[in-house]
């Protein structure tokens, strides 16, 4: 990768960085050296990441690490939203919160999900 590129992901992927680079701290942490495979996540599309952007720095905050060439599995998960004036439940994919009655008054009820969901260790062969 280029170094004007670099340059460019570090300036807008700041925010995936610093929160990959907890989940990769956490993971190895509670993985106690051991090899992982995969992490698997679950990324809400009103949480804020962007998902492709966290698979980079994911890459780049697990090298040198016990996790080194795990991959990270991410389920986006889509935006909920239930209105309070006429009680409808509708789907949202980013932070415009319309209701088709027209009402703004509404409750983000999923997709600001940011979690680690799995784990998968490397099998390691028995001595």
């Amino acid at each position: 990768m280029s170094l004007r590129c670099l340059l460019w992901a570090a300036g807008d992927w700041m925010h995936e960085m610093a929160l990959t680079q907890s989940v990769v701290d956490m993971v190895v942490e509670r993985t106690a050296g051991r090899r992982v495979a995969s992490v698997s996540m679950k990324v809400g599309r009103l949480s804020g990441v962007v998902p492709d952007a966290m698979r980079f720095c994911f890459e780049v905050a697990t090298h040198g690490t016990p996790i080194a060439g795990a991959t990270l599995d991410i389920d986006e998960t889509m935006g909920q939203a239930t209105c309070r004036t006429c009680d409808t439940d509708f789907g949202v994919d980013d932070l415009v919160l319309l209701c088709a009655c027209g009402s703004a008054d509404v409750t983000i009820t999923a997709g600001r999900e940011l979690t680690v969901t799995a784990v998968q260790m490397e099998v390691e062969p028995c001595a």
